[in-house]
């Protein structure tokens, strides 16, 4: 509290009573545009990032896109396993293609997003929260509001759909349908990419699956309005994910941003592809053999642009299962790098930490 005032006092500046005023609407960014601004908020002002330029021009730096299609083939399912493992260990993402979700599907759920959005603010209202984690459906407007020191160009909704899914009755209408279908198709996909992932670390095709890499699945609903000074702002501030594996689906605007070589690297929209990201827990039981990237989203003129982040991970749900460095994968000359954690510590950590650039592996290294 002294902080804020000394802040006051030298500024004129009162960034909580902002940040307050800004969460009370329950409108959230969509609220602010619905208003008509022309100019920002200070609240959602970015310092320049130090790595401002995106060299996605340069032809040696194009994030792999991988074909899924022929995985029955043994000598083509051979190909796609060193090309997952590849990208795992060196770009910590790749996007997906012929991945079996039908693209009415991939269709229909971002139509949910957007409707859950643009319904009527009151209705819409109902579902707002913040720090309430008995609930399993959250919608609010930055989830690191009052910790983060720049807030973004965002708002967000999030679910749990495994291992126990929400209630229908707990989820708005106008999308229930939609992400239920889409997460029992997730489910079948994160099955899949497990399978292959645990090959391309040269284990048992069920290991990742059988220690329960894929049983926790979180859906997000992300809708970043158009923003009148996107140079002033971000989408989302730079991060690592917290969970297993990302699995995103991004409409045709674009935006998304991975940090590879220090350089800012944009993931193009791909016509009915899903980007997928390794996340720190993977990092963490493969003993960085893969890697959990930082990446980004930047704030644009044109919107809303809607994207469906799914993380496999069981988040805060209360888990005695510990997850360190798979045996498998350790001798003398690769000793284990991390200790041993259970996912809802982990996420917990994530959560208090909010998205600060920093990694939260460093805080269970050896």
């Amino acid at each position: 509290m002294e902080a804020n005032t000394n802040e006051v006092a030298a500024t004129g500046y009162d960034r909580k009573t902002e940040l307050k005023a800004f969460d009370d609407t329950k409108e959230g960014v969509k609220g602010l545009v619905d208003a008509g601004i022309i100019e920002i908020p200070r609240i959602f002002h970015h310092p320049p990032d130090q790595y401002n330029i995106s060299y996605s021009e340069e032809a040696q730096f194009s994030i792999p896109v991988i074909d899924l299609g022929g995985l029955s083939d043994p000598t083509k399912q051979k190909e796609i396993v060193a090309k997952v493992g590849e990208a795992s260990e060196t770009w910590g993402f790749f996007q997906i293609i012929n991945h079996g979700i039908p693209v009415d599907v991939l269709e229909e759920i971002k139509n949910g997003v957007r409707r859950f959005y643009e319904q009527d603010t009151e209705v819409k209202k109902q579902f707002y929260c913040r720090d309430d984690f008995s609930r399993r459906w959250q919608y609010n407007s930055n989830f690191d509001l009052y910790s983060s020191s720049s807030t973004n160009w965002r708002d967000t909704f999030q679910c749990y759909m495994a291992p126990t899914a929400t209630n229908r009755e707990d989820m708005p209408e106008v999308c229930r349908d939609e992400i239920a279908e889409y997460s029992k198709e997730l489910m079948k996909l994160g099955k899949i990419l497990f399978e292959l992932l645990s090959e391309a670390l040269g284990l048992e095709p069920s290991h990742l699956n059988d220690i329960g890499c894929g049983e926790g699945l979180m859906v997000l609903g992300h809708y970043y309005p158009a923003c009148p000074q996107p140079e002033l702002t971000l989408g989302t501030s730079k991060h690592a994910d917290g969970g297993f594996l990302t699995v995103l689906l991004q409409d045709h605007i674009g935006g998304l941003q991975v940090l590879h070589q220090n350089k800012w690297i944009d993931v193009p929209p791909v016509t009915g592809a899903l980007v997928v990201n390794i996340g720190d827990l993977l990092q963490l039981i493969s003993n960085d053999r893969f890697k959990s990237v930082e990446h980004r989203v930047l704030a644009n003129r044109r919107g809303p642009r809607i994207s469906v982040a799914s993380f496999f991970c069981t988040g805060m749900l209360p888990s005695t299962k510990i997850y360190g460095p798979i045996k498998e994968l350790l001798s003398e000359d690769n000793p284990p790098k991390y200790r041993e954690t259970t996912v809802s510590d982990y996420v917990a950590h994530v959560e208090q930490k909010g998205l600060n650039g920093k990694s939260a592996l460093s805080d269970v290294k050896l």
